[in-house]
């Protein structure tokens, strides 16, 4: 025994041990986030509870969202008769009834022995809706126009009412949206020509009379062409309106549903398996193409995903080349001496700074100071509304790069130290630079690690939430960084991201029972991005080791 210990066979058992145990426990979190996460766009099954509640008989409908045990002692100790009780604990049902605006609350709580009967609802339909969440009722017939049709009718009328809704968005998303960003283009001439009126400065451009007979045309033009956009607007939006949805809720009221609230429809107790897989699949698609709504507890996370992407990506391009350059300096050009160590020291404690304190410095250099100056100098004609003087995604990135340069600088500098001594005398010798040594030979063997250092920032920076909100990260964004407007990247736009997501969804809800599911689903899709990004660097960085492999031969 004591000679097997001293082989250090125990230590190499003791560490697989320990790396399994992690990877276990590693996998588990995950596969526990997903199967939380995707589960929720299953289509779950919705009962009818026959319930007897303070002595009268009502019927109830919806979907058992959670099912506990309860002790009789805590049910006693909450002033709940437990004489008809038998056994210590009794199944306590959390049930999603929707139907928001009918009832006080979209869950109720039900004790096993408050049920009398239990049984699945026969062609009921979950309807979707853009407010008010999501509505449990059976279909009974479809007003199209003023005339009522039967519930063989009510597939076409869905299918119209989403044709429909398809055109409003067309029409506000780029008719609309194109119309008033020409009109705020116009509006902003007015004002430079109106400060260079008032500017005593010789050689500031004198005001035109026909320049502005020109801008008033061309903004009565756009006015114009905005009110007929607007009267199409108007007439689609009239006929979502007054078509209607008819259903029977779940005390037999007749209730119209207008088919400008309802987004889709399905009879979940009816699906087959491949059904309810092409629903499931359905919905996170949807979640993943869609606008959030409903305060983010409903529709999808598309600005999310498409915010925390473009800000590492961007975050990615201004940390690189910082950091390289950094520790190029450092390694190749700077003396051994004391300072250059204070400076590394540095560098390594920047590493453990809060982020919020990063968040801090962002948001008063980068925000109020390099954005005000940038405002006072170029965007002069639109103060005192803020254009880069306000929290951006420009200064988010910033604030990231800032924040995790320290890493790129250690993992390169480690890079450019296991490059031998050889090679760069070699290359001297050879009647190269030290210009053309480092951009030809050390930087080429030393890719791998500056794209180790990128893949640990992005890891780190794809995560943080705390410095973003200080610096540009909101509940919700009304467009995206992005669009086809002049100049098509929007930098000082606020923007959505799913770290935030996350936090809002989880501890700013209202509704925080449905909101947990979309917390899994938010949390295992950050992963996944964040697990894409890495990947897609790791393959750039084995590439890059087997491109320049023969250097190091």
């Amino acid at each position: 025994m004591i000679k097997w210990f001293k082989s250090g066979s125990p230590w190499i058992w003791l560490t697989a041990g320990a790396v399994s145990l992690s990877l276990v426990a590693v996998l588990g979190l995950l596969l526990l986030i997903g199967w939380k996460g995707l589960s929720f766009f299953w289509p779950a099954p919705v009962y009818q509870f026959d319930v007897s509640l303070n002595g009268s008989n009502q019927i109830i409908i919806g979907e058992i969202y959670e099912q506990k045990s309860i002790p009789v002692e805590q049910l006693a100790d909450a002033g709940i008769d437990v004489s008809n009780i038998e056994g210590n604990s009794v199944p306590r049902y959390l049930i999603k009834t929707g139907n928001r605006e009918r009832v006080a609350l979209d869950f109720i709580t039900l004790l096993k022995t408050q049920i009398t009967h239990q049984v699945l609802a026969d062609n009921i339909a979950v309807i979707d809706r853009d407010k008010n969440g999501k509505f449990y009722g059976y279909p009974i017939g479809f007003i199209d126009g003023g005339q009522r049709r039967g519930i063989e009718d009510i597939e076409d009328g869905l299918l119209q009412a989403n044709l429909v809704r398809i055109q409003l968005d067309s029409l506000k998303n780029t008719e609309i949206a194109d119309i008033n960003w020409q009109l705020n283009q116009q509006r902003l001439k007015q004002r430079k020509l109106a400060l260079n009126e008032s500017s005593n400065d010789p050689s500031s451009v004198a005001f035109d009379e026909s320049t502005q007979q020109a801008i008033d045309a061309e903004i009565e033009r756009l006015q114009d062409a905005y009110s007929e956009v607007e009267q199409r607007l108007f007439v689609l939006q009239e006929k979502l309106q007054n078509d209607a949805l008819v259903v029977v809720d779940m005390h037999g009221n007749e209730v119209m549903l207008p088919m400008i609230q309802v987004l889709d429809m399905w009879y979940p107790n009816n699906l087959s398996f491949l059904g309810k897989f092409t629903h499931w699949g359905h919905q996170v698609v949807k979640f993943l193409t869609e606008d959030p709504r409903e305060a983010n507890t409903e529709g999808g996370v598309f600005p999310a995903i498409f915010g925390t992407v473009f800000m590492v990506l961007l975050m990615s391009i201004i940390v690189t080349p910082l950091g390289v350059m950094a520790a190029i300096y450092l390694h190749e050009y700077a003396g051994k001496n004391g300072f250059t160590k204070l400076i590394r020291v540095a560098v390594i404690n920047l590493a453990g700074v809060p982020s919020i304190v990063y968040g801090v410095f962002g948001l008063g250099f980068f925000v109020y100071m390099v954005g005000g100056t940038i405002d006072d100098v170029f965007f002069s004609s639109q103060l005192p509304t803020p254009t880069f003087g306000t929290p951006g995604i420009l200064w988010s990135a910033l604030t990231l790069a800032i924040l995790t340069l320290p890493v790129v600088i250690v993992s390169t500098e480690e890079g450019l130290a296991r490059i031998p001594s050889s090679v760069r005398h070699g290359s001297l010798a050879l009647g190269a630079t030290q210009s053309e040594t480092l951009w030809r030979i050390v930087l080429p063997m030393a890719s791998p690690a500056i794209m180790t250092g990128l893949i640990l920032a992005v890891a780190r920076a794809a995560g943080e939430v705390a410095p973003l909100m200080l610096v540009g990260v909101v509940k919700m964004a009304p467009t995206l960084p992005v669009d086809g407007h002049f100049p098509y990247v929007h930098l000082d736009r606020k923007f959505m991201h799913l770290g935030y997501h996350i936090y809002d969804v989880g501890f700013q809800s209202p509704n925080v029972e449905a909101a947990r599911p979309l917390v899994y689903a938010t949390s295992f899709l950050l992963v996944t991005v964040i697990v894409g990004l890495n990947l897609t660097a790791i393959g750039i960085r084995n590439h890059l080791r087997e491109k320049f492999r023969s250097l190091e031969q």
